[in-house]
């Protein structure tokens, strides 16, 4: 509770995505996780959600 949430394989947390996580999403509301690039670009226009690429992922978050 109120750490990140673990997924094997390292995929997208988000529903029906399999693609693998890139960056690792500060949310205050929720708890942290770890999704692609797609769903970062979108969730961190959110106020308060902060965007941390995952070690080795670096070069695929601008």
């Amino acid at each position: 509770m109120g750490g990140p949430i673990r997924i094997e394989m390292g995929e997208c947390a988000e529903d029906d995505c399999e693609t693998p996580s890139a960056v690792r999403l500060h949310v205050p509301w929720a708890a942290d996780r770890e999704v692609c690039v797609a769903h970062a670009r979108t969730l961190v226009q959110r106020d308060g959600v902060v965007a941390e690429p995952l070690p080795g992922r670096e070069a695929e978050w601008p």
